[in-house]
């Protein structure tokens, strides 16, 4: 016969009741049919003869049929396809001088067409460049392990290269959930960014580090430690200023007491002046009692030369002797003076160590304020530089919203492997794997403006 079909697959849809699908293809026999089932899941199952299905129909140019066993009848939800799938092998053997086999070379000739049409059919549904398109190389020599978790792409030149692909963005976990190699998920207790490295069906509850699935997942956005870090970079902050603003009262402080110990000195100076102007009162009052004394002392010789001369003058004597009493008097008055003067002398000399003593506590008092201004000064700057750099490092990490890749970070320093910044031009996210900028998640919803653009720019 000739092979006048190149049809070699039948797919029909299961509906749970129909045991009987036909083959339109010729096959020599039952064994070079191949019978698959697909689920909803994609999962493909090759089924086996006699145990799960039956053929009709070998030999026959027209095809035949494949009946479902009990048990087996495929449902709604599967596809069944049935292939033919002769053996790549020549049975056939000719025999010197024997009459030519023609049946038998028919055979052979209708089963090595059938293996071309089998493989045709194989190239049809493979990635190919077209007919007037070229590559250097459609071979690629990486390794089981490195390219584990890699994706195919196309170099610069246009050349095959296995290269790292973030992923597919899912939005926010949830339980109950068919995730697939390379989902990107969102932790909504801590808008933390993961990759997944298994394909599974989440179950459990938040955060992803207690899940129960926890190491099917790999961090790949670390928003809590940036939260915390930039909350850390802000208490640090305000410490400081509470610092720079104890030192400053503290400054003042050492000033009010300098100042006050300034005005004691004064005044114990002032107390000195006042009481050595008194023992100077004191001792004019002294001197003035020694003259009345002696004045005193005079008057009364001359009392007593006035009685010699009474007889000469009654009234000159009676007039002397008037003049000596109200010396004595005054003598008298002044020397109490002088007591009194020398009583408020030793008040002000007293006074004036007091005044001494005070000023001195205060010089100390001031000396300690000043000391300890200083070492809150110290502190409040250790804790400004700590939060100066906690915000420095974060900043070189994530470089912020910019209109086009960036070739420095934005302290002018290279590009460090990990760095992120928003392209504000696409709407993407894109990391620096060591030498040029990458689109770190694409989707629809555009995620990285929703999750984590969001987190980072809450976080700076």
């Amino acid at each position: 016969m000739t092979i006048s079909s190149t049809t070699v697959k039948n797919s029909y849809s299961g509906d749970g009741s129909t045991t009987t699908f036909n083959y339109t293809f010729k096959i020599f026999a039952d064994s070079d049919l191949q019978v698959i089932i697909r689920d909803a899941s994609a999962t493909e199952t090759v089924k086996t003869l006699t145990t799960h299905y039956t053929v009709t129909g070998a030999g026959d140019a027209g095809g035949g049929t494949v009946v479902f066993t009990a048990g087996n009848i495929p449902a709604s939800t599967e596809t069944v396809v049935l292939r033919r799938a002769v053996p790549q092998t020549q049975a056939i053997d000719y025999i010197a001088n024997d009459p030519f086999p023609a049946e038998s070379h028919e055979e052979g000739l209708d089963r090595a067409m059938m293996t071309l049409q089998q493989v045709q059919e194989e190239v049809n549904r493979s990635i190919k460049l077209s007919r007037t398109n070229t590559m250097t190389s459609t071979e690629f020599a990486v390794g089981a392990s490195d390219r584990a978790n890699k994706v195919l792409a196309f170099d610069s030149s246009g050349e095959i290269a296995v290269t790292q692909e973030i992923g597919t963005f899912r939005g926010d976990w949830s339980a109950s959930v068919a995730y697939q190699e390379r989902d990107l998920i969102k932790d909504t207790t801590n808008d933390n960014i993961y990759i997944a490295n298994t394909a599974h069906t989440s179950s459990g509850s938040l955060p992803i580090t207690s899940n129960t699935d926890s190491a099917k997942w790999d961090l790949i956005v670390d928003a809590a430690s940036a939260s915390s870090s930039a909350t850390a970079a802000a208490a640090s902050a305000t410490a400081a200023a509470a610092s720079a603003t104890s030192a400053a009262s503290s400054a003042s402080a050492a000033s009010t007491s300098a100042s006050n110990a300034a005005t004691s000195e004064s005044n114990a100076s002032t107390s000195e002046t006042n009481a050595a102007s008194s023992a100077t009162t004191a001792s004019t009052a002294a001197t003035n009692a020694g003259t009345s004394e002696t004045n005193a002392a005079a008057s009364e010789t001359a009392a007593a030369t006035s009685e010699t001369n009474a007889a000469n003058s009654a009234t000159a004597a009676a007039s002397s002797a008037t003049s000596a009493a109200s010396s004595a008097t005054t003598a008298t008055t002044q020397a109490s003076a002088a007591s009194t003067s020398a009583t408020n002398a030793a008040t002000s000399a007293t006074n004036a160590q007091t005044s001494e003593t005070n000023a001195a506590s205060s010089a100390t008092s001031a000396a300690s304020s000043a000391t300890s201004a200083s070492s809150a000064q110290t502190a409040a700057e250790a804790a400004q530089a700590a939060a100066e750099l906690a915000a420095d490092n974060f900043d070189d990490t994530y470089l912020g919203a910019k209109a086009s890749d960036p070739t420095l970070d934005n302290d002018g320093d290279a590009l460090t492997t990990g760095d992120l910044y928003f392209n504000t031009s696409s709407n993407e996210l894109k990391v620096y794997n060591g030498s040029s900028w990458q689109t770190a998640a694409v989707d629809s919803s555009s995620f990285a403006t929703k999750g984590f653009a969001t987190a980072m720019a809450i976080a700076l």
